[in-house]
C-alpha cells in the first residue's frame, strides 16, 4: 500500500510536467498587426504584460493583406489590427473576426518623403514627374494599405498613369521606408508615423491627399480561445493605449 501512495504523487507530477507546455501556451496572446504599428505595439506589449501577469504577448508584424492570408490559412492568431478598413472588411466577410469586438483605434496619413541627403530636389508631388526623379517607392496596393492609399492620392492628383514607369512596389510600408532611408529611391510614400520614426533620415515633402480616411481597426479573431484577447483590444482603445499610440504620432480615429 505504501508504494502505491508514493506512486500517486509521482504520477501527478509527471502529468503536470507534461501539461506545462500547453498551459504556458494558453497564456500566450498572439497579435498580428500592420507593419506601421511595430514600434508602438512593442511598447504596448510590455505595458499589457505588466498589467496582466502570466500573459505573454507574441507580436507578428507585416502588410495587412499578408497577415490576413496567414489568418485565412489557419495561423493561430488571437487579435488582428490592420492599417485599413478594406482588409478588416474582408476578414469580417469571411467570418474570421468577432464583429462585436471590432473598433477603430487610430488615424494616420500618407506623406511623401525623400532621403535626407538626396541630390534630387522634390518640393511637391507634382515634382515627381521631373526627369531626374527615377524611382519612387510605395507599398504594393494588392496587400499593403499604404500602397492603396498612395494609389488613391496619385489618382486624385492625376499622376497615377504618368508615374507608372517610376514606381517601385514594396511588400510593406516599412520596406518602403527602408528604400528611402537607404537612398535606393528618389522619393517614397509612407505613413506619417513612419516618417516620424525615421526622423533625420528622411526629408518631409508633402502630405498626400486621400479620399478615404486612414483609420486602423482592431478585432478579436473568431477562433481565439484566449480570454485576454478582448482585454487587449480594450487596452489598445483605452486611455493608456491611446497615450502610447499618440506618442508615436498616431491620432484619435
Amino acid at each position: 500500500m505504501r508504494k502505491r501512495l508514493i506512486a500517486i504523487p509521482a504520477l501527478v507530477l509527471t502529468l503536470a510536467l507534461c501539461l506545462a507546455p500547453s498551459l504556458a501556451a494558453a497564456a500566450d496572446l498572439t497579435v498580428s498587426a500592420a507593419a506601421s504599428l511595430t514600434d508602438a505595439f512593442k511598447v504596448l506589449k510590455t505595458a499589457f504584460e505588466k498589467a496582466n501577469p502570466g500573459t505573454t504577448v507574441i507580436t507578428n508584424f507585416g502588410a495587412s493583406g499578408a497577415l490576413l492570408r496567414q489568418i485565412e490559412n489557419g495561423a493561430p492568431v488571437d487579435v488582428f489590427a490592420s492599417a485599413d478598413q478594406k482588409t478588416m472588411d474582408q476578414a469580417a466577410s469571411k467570418s474570421l473576426i468577432v464583429p462585436a469586438t471590432r473598433v477603430n483605434f487610430v488615424q494616420n496619413g500618407i506623406v511623401l518623403v525623400q532621403p535626407a541627403d538626396s541630390k534630387v530636389l522634390v518640393k511637391s508631388i507634382a515634382d515627381l514627374t521631373k526627369p531626374d526623379v527615377k524611382r519612387i517607392a510605395f507599398g504594393n496596393p494588392a496587400t499593403v494599405p499604404a500602397g492603396s492609399y498612395t494609389r488613391e492620392a496619385l489618382i486624385n492628383a492625376k499622376l497615377w498613369d504618368v508615374l507608372q514607369a517610376k514606381l517601385v512596389p514594396a511588400e510593406s510600408v516599412r520596406q518602403t521606408l527602408d528604400y528611402v532611408t537607404r537612398g535606393e529611391v528618389d522619393a517614397g510614400f509612407v505613413f506619417a508615423t513612419d516618417a516620424k520614426i525615421a526622423g533625420a533620415k528622411v526629408r518631409f515633402v508633402q502630405d498626400a491627399a486621400t479620399t478615404t480616411k486612414v483609420t486602423y481597426p482592431i478585432a478579436v479573431i473568431a477562433t481565439s480561445k484566449n480570454p485576454k484577447a478582448k482585454a487587449f483590444v480594450d487596452f489598445i482603445a483605452g486611455a493608456e493605449g491611446q497615450k502610447v499610440l499618440q506618442s508615436f504620432g498616431f491620432k484619435k480615429p
